[in-house]
């Protein structure tokens, strides 16, 4: 293959998802004959993209909070998607020729080399203008080649991070090496390999060996490290910088002279290797690429938002059972039952809010009643304290306050908490109980809670709120 005059690469900024002087938000869409399945595909990629903003757009502002990155990414890859652009990431160790590789394919220096290791400091994104492929159906667009920092960086945790959300962006994958594999290596193609996507590993610098040494190298590669799998035709050889050589020189007069030379790259093997891949395959790698980034990004908004409402709705619960135990414990008779119960029906309440689900005072007031109904039996030894210690503050007149308040409150609020806790189950599953009976739910709860623990603390609470108040700790 001749070599391409070369022409002005275009870098683009590490912090574009798209670049926005190559095209506007959407790259015009051409009549070109296309697979009706490829097109399905690619317009069935870019719905569940919508659909998975959409989803983010419905979280809670804390919940956006978090996940601004995920909305930011996420508008990345639909403007990419529209914009009709592949992206080609490049990953390998220190030194191994990354950034060298980048410019000979984009046949100008648009890749930041230096002797020192470590120089790529970010994803950098650069147009492959002297490919000049474009995805089927786009007029604008084109190929990305991306170059990232070295997997072997110390001290690279963010880099790191930075890498890994390139490749779960990428629609090919490269994976740079200069010798046989090292544990370092095989470890991170090990994980891109995991990604399941078209990988194509580089043995670069090959001018360094000698045309045995190669044949070995390329031999132990194909045959040994990654026999099963990496396909021998991905694992190709190249050398994107090339070492200068001694040429002698003869002149018309037969004079001799010596002059040092560095020979063009060789990477045509590659070249055609990237090309025949986007030729028979593009569009469809595109629109699966983009599938797979949104269901990855669906999970990850999902797993938060458990998370978050998890820790949310713990919260909630334990500060409505300390309060109930509270209320249940330093109040008179009759307005401790009152209150309690007005504590419990709040906090289904606020529950429902955590998950989405709006409740009428009316409707949290039913199922309290359902959960506490279906709890009763179960509870029982646990509130046998309770009734003992509130017939005795009863038959006091509320003079035995002090000393029913911890039995009676930790009682009490341990009731709360299962209630609670049935309550959460109940919203976690969409308003229902799964299939399951309120009492078979509140059995299990209370079977998985430490109750010596949540008790202890709930008694702890009511002694702290005793000290702070100078009439109890008189009256006991």
């Amino acid at each position: 293959m001749s070599a391409d005059t070369p022409r002005q690469a275009t870098p683009i900024p590490a912090d574009a998802g798209v670049p926005s002087d190559l095209a506007d938000d959407r790259s015009e869409r051409i009549d070109e004959p296309i697979e009706v399945a490829d097109r399905h595909r690619f317009d069935k990629a870019r719905d569940t993209l919508e659909e998975t903003l959409g989803r983010l757009r419905g979280c809670s502002p804390k919940e956006r909070e978090r996940l601004q990155a995920e909305f930011a990414q996420l508008g990345d890859m639909l403007a990419k998607l529209d914009g009709g652009f592949v992206e080609i990431v490049v990953f390998g160790e220190i030194s191994t020729g990354k950034s060298a590789l980048i410019n000979a394919l984009a046949g100008a220096q648009v890749a930041s080399v230096d002797v020192q290791g470590g120089w790529t400091r970010d994803v950098q994104r650069t147009a492959w203008e002297r490919c000049e492929y474009r995805i089927p159906g786009f007029r604008g667009g084109g190929v990305l080649l991306v170059d990232t920092p070295g997997i072997n960086e110390v001290q690279g945790a963010e880099r790191a991070d930075k890498a890994l959300e390139a490749a779960r962006r990428a629609d090919l994958l490269l994976f740079v090496t200069d010798s046989d594999l090292n544990d370092v290596e095989y470890r991170a193609l090990e994980g891109l390999l995991a990604l399941r996507k078209p990988l194509l590993v580089v043995l670069n610098k090959q001018d360094l060996y000698t045309r045995e040494q190669r044949q070995r190298l390329m031999q132990v590669l194909r045959d040994e490290r990654l026999a099963g799998r990496v396909p021998a035709d991905s694992i190709i050889p190249t050398s994107a910088d090339p070492r200068e050589k001694e040429y002698v020189l003869t002149d018309a007069q037969g004079n001799e002279r010596s002059e040092w030379r560095r020979p063009l790259p060789e990477i045509d093997q590659l070249k055609e290797r990237i090309l025949t891949i986007l030729d028979r395959e593009g569009l469809s790698l595109v629109a699966l690429n983009a599938a797979m980034y949104a269901a990855d990004k669906s999970d990850r908004i999902a797993a938060l938002r458990v998370e978050l409402r998890d820790a949310m709705a713990n919260r909630v619960i334990a500060s409505y059972a300390a309060t109930k135990a509270l209320v249940v414990g330093l109040t008179p008779p009759a307005a401790d039952i009152i209150g309690g119960g007005l504590v419990d029906v709040s906090m289904v309440g606020v529950l429902g809010r955590i998950y989405g689900i709006d409740l009428s005072w009316a409707h949290a007031q039913r199922l309290a009643a359902a959960i506490g109904k279906a709890a009763g039996w179960v509870l029982i030894g646990e509130m046998t304290s309770y009734a003992v210690a509130a017939l005795f503050k009863g038959a006091t007149f509320g003079l035995a306050t002090p000393l029913t308040a911890i039995p009676q409150g930790a009682a009490s609020g341990f009731a709360s908490y299962i209630v609670g806790k049935a309550a959460k189950y109940y919203f976690e599953h969409g308003a229902s109980w799964g299939g399951r009976s309120p009492k078979g739910v509140v059995a299990e709860i209370l079977e998985a809670t430490d109750k010596d623990s949540v008790i202890a603390h709930l008694k702890d609470e009511i002694r702290r709120k005793i000290l702070h108040n100078p009439h109890a700790r008189g009256e006991s």
